[in-house]
């Protein structure tokens, strides 16, 4: 086990220092790499002296215990990233992985908010509420920026371009990207940073842009609470995230004939296929308007 601590230990780094990953994506590759570890340690076996046999025994003892094909999926793909590593380091002359399939999964289409229903959303914040009207702007700019959660969260005041209504932002990976954000945010962005968000942090000194009561970045836990809250008042019957905010975006865009290129650009997709799943949404609501109006259908 010391050994294999060592060589997990030293595939973290690499995640964190040459891949550029983030923390999430990081923990969540050891946590499926220690499991498949300790199966081993029970099996006698040593991570770096494995075949593709003990990876199949391994799957097949968890899909025994309901392990779900999308698990499964991210589970090889732990695996791989790993033993990919090993080979790249010399570690092991042959890559247990080379012969192993993910199982296919069905790709499920991300739910979005109508353009009706975001402005019916948008409509029941208290702008004569200072928290109000910093939720409101923190949710406007998920929807015209197509934000991560955690991108608003991490948002910092020198990110802002407000002359050119631009924003630098820090996603996965570390990965930078320049997105534009519209007129409605750039004008609500003015009033909070101008006259709301002093009032928020007090005499405290922060760099981010959307700030707790504490003074410190509002946290995605909040943040989700909060949008629920908003979601409830505006009785809109859908399960909505703030990640939703960011489907709608890019599916409203392609709605009005925005190309797939862009839409990329904007989300910060380093595979065109992840974008692509927006296509299939606005097809499905082609087909639905079809269905409904078209006398013949």
């Amino acid at each position: 086990m010391v050994k294999s601590n060592k060589i997990v230990k030293q595939f973290k780094d690499y995640l964190e220092v040459e891949k550029g990953l983030s923390q999430n994506s990081i923990f969540s590759y050891l946590s499926d790499i220690n499991k498949f570890d300790r199966f081993l340690v029970k099996e006698k076996k040593d991570i770096i002296a494995i075949s593709k046999n003990e990876i199949s025994e391994f799957l097949r003892e968890e899909t025994i215990k309901k392990m779900s094909n999308r698990t499964k999926a991210r589970f090889i793909a732990s695996l791989r990233q790993f033993y990919n590593y090993l080979e790249l380091q010399k570690f092991i002359t042959e890559n247990p992985m080379d012969k192993v399939e993910s199982p296919k999964i069905e790709r499920h289409l991300p739910d979005f908010l109508t353009q009706d229903e975001v402005k019916s959303l948008f409509a029941v914040f208290n702008r004569e509420n200072y928290l109000e009207l910093r939720d409101l702007t923190m949710f406007e700019m998920l929807y015209s920026a197509g934000l991560r959660i955690s991108e608003a969260c991490h948002l910092k005041i020198g990110d802002l371009d407000m002359e050119n209504m631009l924003i630098n932002v820090r996603g996965k990976g570390g990965r930078e990207r320049l997105v534009p954000f519209g007129e409605i945010a750039s004008e609500l962005l003015k009033v909070y940073l101008g006259s709301i968000r002093g009032k928020i942090s007090g005499t405290r000194v922060s760099d981010y842009v959307f700030i707790s009561k504490k003074g410190g970045a509002i946290n995605r836990k909040s943040a989700w609470r909060l949008l629920k809250r908003y979601i409830d008042r505006a009785g809109i019957k859908k399960n909505i995230t703030p990640h939703t905010l960011r489907h709608s975006f890019a599916t409203h865009l392609l709605q009005n004939n925005a190309d797939l290129r862009s839409v990329q650009e904007l989300l910060g997709h380093i595979d065109i296929s992840t974008t692509q799943i927006y296509t299939h949404v606005v097809s499905r609501e082609l087909q639905k308007a079809h269905k409904t109006h078209h006398p013949r259908s």
